[in-house]
């Protein structure tokens, strides 16, 4: 099942002689369940690319349907209720919410839409996660892996259509950044959660099944690996 199509999707950023292509013409099918990793070098336009699919900006030209839905006939507002209720969203940098405890930034999704919580799968991500332990510590008590941990448990909260995860070991040591992708993972073969993750680190792009690599805004390979 489809479950995200980008069809000749391109953005330009200025006009004459300070005009700048970011994406020029992608085309691209995911698939209900799969771990994509978009691998790219700074400047390639990955993270063009994840804007555009997160619904943070919109294509100069081209289509992106996420779960039926197409992201151009979405105004602001329904922008970012999409936003928050289909599209999962993990940064290098948490943004967590420092004055809440981890269980209150987890449900955060939840509560801004006044939305009843399914207390069996809470208890199955904040487990499998391995944080069911750590909930009613504040974020400046956990640790960087555990409070990644918490953003991916608060991208996940709402069941969303995507996650995407844009360079989400950055600002972790190695040991760490193990973990966060092995939560990933686990999250797509315990969840059957569909996940693009956003690197430029071509070891961490191998952790997944299947690696696009972008060069000056276009698609120029697409490996399925498993």
């Amino acid at each position: 099942m489809e479950i995200l199509k980008c069809e000749k999707v391109r953005k330009v950023y200025g006009s004459g002689d300070n005009k700048v292509v970011a994406l020029d013409g992608i085309d691209l099918s995911v698939s209900k369940g799969e771990f994509v990793a978009i691998l790219g070098a700074s400047g390639s336009g990955k993270s063009t690319l994840l804007h555009i699919l997160g619904s943070v900006d919109k294509p100069t030209s081209g289509k992106v349907v996420i779960g039926g839905t197409d992201l151009s006939k979405l105004n602001l507002t329904q922008a970012a209720i999409f936003r928050r209720r289909k599209v999962g969203l993990v940064y290098q940098f948490y943004n967590l919410i420092p004055t809440l405890t981890a269980e209150k930034n987890i449900l955060m999704p939840l509560t801004l839409d006044k939305k009843k919580l399914n207390k069996e799968y809470f208890d199955k991500i904040t487990g499998s996660l391995g944080i069911a332990d750590k909930l009613d510590a504040l974020p400046t008590r956990l640790s960087g892996g555990e409070q990644q941990r918490v953003a991916i448990a608060r991208s996940l909260i709402y069941r969303p259509a995507l996650l995407l995860a844009d360079e989400p070991t950055g600002n972790l040591d190695q040991r760490n950044s193990k973990e966060v992708i092995d939560m990933l993972k686990l999250s797509n073969r315990n969840l059957e959660q569909t996940i693009l993750l956003i690197t430029h680190d071509e070891k961490i792009a191998l952790e997944a099944g299947r690696i696009i690599t972008i060069e000056d805004g276009r698609i120029i390979s697409d490996e399925r690996r498993r």
